[in-house]
């Protein structure tokens, strides 16, 4: 039995808001359903991180053309924290630091609110200090980080476990990885892939973003996108990816330009 359609992306076409001239997406499509994975690969400049800035209501982008339905219900006539509580994450490739913040009063805050938009009272501070110590030990993070302000002092590492502690946290239903991958030794790379795989299910859905080969064999696509000048090109399994590793992007350019 095929399982639901989650997230549909109809003829996407996006420019950068404060350049109109810029346009990024051309008419990109894109179908996921629950328990589906997707990595999108491209070259720079392609639109890869566009994409996700589209899913996640980054105001630098404008969606000109297009449609983009989610759980069915329009996508684009919500705010970014609609969005957010709705189920969908995104993990930034360069986390940001929040000064004067605790990761502990900041993820309180996100669960709170979002379990105000889904009628839920406030959880406890028993229930949220347990929550928040067994999902730290998913990705091993340090105990001594969730009483540090967010991301500050934190090595490149931590910031992207710490991305993955709060997709723990939040459980969203779409998870966008934008380059989650970028900076991170194979250590690093293994315990925030597991972790990524332990929060997997058959209802959720996963959009992984990444230059390299390396990241997919811990989170295992079923489905590789190639990006190119704003549109879905070429799609495949595992074994596009793995041509792109030995290849590059050459073959596909001279490909698509015939």
């Amino acid at each position: 039995m095929m399982s639901k359609v989650l997230l549909e992306i109809k003829n996407i076409h996006a420019r950068v808001a404060e350049n109109p001239e810029k346009k990024i997406l051309r008419g990109l499509n894109l179908t996921i359903r629950e328990g589906e994975i997707h990595a999108i690969m491209g070259p720079n400049g392609s639109g890869k991180s566009t994409l996700a800035g589209v899913l996640t209501g980054n105001p630098n982008f404008e969606v000109t053309e297009g449609e983009i339905i989610y759980k069915g219900k329009n996508l684009l006539e919500l705010a970014p924290e609609g969005r957010a509580h709705l189920g969908i994450f995104l993990s930034f490739q360069y986390p940001k630091e929040i000064p004067g913040v605790t990761m502990a009063n900041f993820m309180r805050t996100a669960l709170n609110e979002k379990r105000k938009a889904e009628g839920k009272e406030p959880i406890s501070a028993v229930n949220f200090l347990k929550l928040m110590d067994e999902k730290r030990k998913l990705v091993q993070m340090d105990k001594k980080l969730m009483s540090r302000a967010v991301n500050e002092g934190f090595s490149g590492g931590e910031k992207k476990k710490n991305e993955i502690f709060q997709m723990a946290m939040l459980d969203p239903t779409l998870t966008i990885l934008d380059e989650t991958d970028s900076g991170l030794d194979i250590d690093a790379l293994r315990i925030v892939a597991e972790g990524v795989n332990k929060l997997h299910t058959p209802e959720k859905a996963c959009i992984v973003i990444t230059h390299y080969q390396r990241l997919l064999d811990y989170i295992k696509p079923q489905f590789v996108h190639i990006l190119r000048k704003g549109q879905i090109v070429e799609t495949g399994d595992a074994q596009l990816a793995l041509k792109l590793e030995k290849e590059g992007y050459g073959w596909l350019e001279e490909e698509q330009d015939k």
